[in-house]
């Protein structure tokens, strides 16, 4: 029987683990900085930074949900941002994916939220498949950008790259 919690700090291990899972099957494991510690800071410290749940299977952990509010000017509304969405590769399509979607959307209902949104690779055919079989739709006409590293603290710092 699936079932979904809050995530607790004896949790933060098992994220650990799903965030290394998940980005080995990225093909980017060699991008992971994060620690347990940073995972615990940031859904533990003063203030939590992010929102997780946990997905089980008969009591054993197979996936989880991280998230972080965010917000639209357009609609004066908060939103909600999937950071993370892993259900382990012999659990997928069990319904466990839809279940942790369906809790975060209920808790952006729940607050009022205006958006429920998240990025997927674009290499990704399963997971593109099976979102737009909830009915999600793609944001084609915005292209994302990042900084990071020293891009990041150069502007941070006053200067440019």
């Amino acid at each position: 029987m699936i079932s979904i919690r809050p995530v607790t700090v004896d949790d933060v291990p098992t994220m650990m683990r799903f965030v290394i899972e998940l980005a080995r099957y990225e093909k980017a494991e060699h991008e992971v900085k994060a620690t347990e510690s940073d995972i615990h800071s940031a859904l533990f410290g003063e203030p939590a930074r992010i929102e997780a749940l946990l997905c089980e299977m008969d009591g054993e952990p197979i996936g989880h949900a991280i998230f972080f509010t965010n917000f639209s000017t357009w609609l004066g509304k908060h939103g909600i941002f999937l950071e993370e969405l892993y259900i382990t590769p012999e659990q997928r399509g069990n319904g466990a994916g839809k279940a942790l979607l369906q809790a975060v959307a209920a808790i952006a209902v729940e607050r009022g939220c205006g958006r429920f949104e998240w990025n997927v690779l674009d290499w990704n055919s399963p997971a593109i498949g099976f979102y737009e079989s909830l009915g999600a739709e793609p944001l084609s006409e915005w292209v994302g950008y990042r900084l990071t590293g020293p891009a990041l603290a150069a502007l941070g710092g006053g200067d440019t790259p």
